[in-house]
């Protein structure tokens, strides 16, 4: 989650480079630019010369701009997003901002009033947003599918990615039926969006498609997922753990022992999937290396 919308797209180039440390080469360097710009369109802070025309929504746009300038959350924040959407009830950016800190603490009841009226008022902008927030903070699976597929229904243009810059949303649309059970629909889903005109390599894409052909049984297609996961981005022990759990349904005993061992040495030098607020998705623990070592 960003801290202040208006700095969106200096936050997710450090949330991508500075947490993770992946981008070591130029392709990686534009992966992280393409996910950048392509969040930037849907959270950057409204221009308020737009509603010049209308007194009170003008006002309510500067009260706003003013809010973001204090501390996410405070008071003194808190308040001027008040006073804006007191001037202009129908100013969706204002009802999203007072929205998030709540989020971020923990209180999701006020945080889906708020953000709901936001989505009332503009959806194709925050429709989006919601839905991912729905997915990552309450692994509220249906709610996210429900909000995705009518932004898709709504626009002719590339939806982005959620909040975090890490996923496109239709990769969070995907990750919904999983959280569901319905495996091979989300496997379908992942497979459309990887061979779609305009794909960009995320930075998990080929780690959860190789996640799913796992739990599907298809453990050499898992295999050809992973290793491309590697090639991607190889910054996770995660991914070592599963390639061994598929090493070892084949049979492929010292495979299985090396990548097995690998898992281990990744993540004990900080090396696993992570997120800043909720759990990562198909998050492997240092126990669940361990256990395997154990008991093979």
């Amino acid at each position: 989650m960003r801290e202040r919308s208006g700095y969106m797209c200096a936050e997710i180039f450090l949330h991508i480079a500075l947490r993770r440390k992946i981008f070591a080469h130029m392709k990686k360097k534009i992966l992280l630019l393409v996910l950048v710009f392509a969040s930037w369109h849907l959270y950057a802070p409204p221009n308020c010369e737009i509603y010049k025309s209308n007194t009170t929504c003008y006002q309510s746009c500067q009260q706003a701009m003013k809010a973001i300038r204090y501390r996410q959350g405070s008071h003194q924040s808190q308040r001027r997003f008040e006073k804006s959407i007191a001037l202009c009830p129908d100013f969706a950016y204002s009802y999203m901002e007072k929205a998030v800190p709540y989020l971020k603490r923990g209180l999701f009841i006020e945080w889906k009033a708020m953000i709901d009226k936001a989505v009332e008022l503009s959806p194709k902008e925050y429709l989006g947003y919601r839905g991912w927030c729905r997915l990552q903070f309450l692994r509220d699976y249906q709610g996210a599918i429900n909000d995705i597929q009518q932004l898709q229904s709504l626009v002719h243009y590339d939806i982005g990615y959620g909040q975090t810059g890490d996923y496109h949303l239709n990769f969070a649309l995907a990750l919904s039926y999983k959280g569901l059970g319905q495996l091979e629909q989300a496997r379908q889903l992942m497979l459309q969006h990887l061979q779609s005109d305009n794909y960009t390599e995320g930075l998990y894409d080929y780690y959860h498609l190789g996640v799913v052909e796992y739990e599907l049984g298809n453990f050499d297609q898992a295999l050809h997922y992973l290793n491309r996961q590697v090639e991607v981005n190889d910054y996770m022990s995660d991914t070592y753990y599963y390639m061994a759990l598929c090493n070892k349904q084949l049979n492929q005993r010292e495979q299985y022992a090396a990548h097995l061992e690998k898992a281990e040495v990744y993540y004990r030098s900080g090396k696993t999937i992570t997120d800043n607020y909720t759990e990562a998705f198909d998050k492997i623990y240092l126990t669940d290396i361990l256990n395997e070592k154990n008991n093979n």
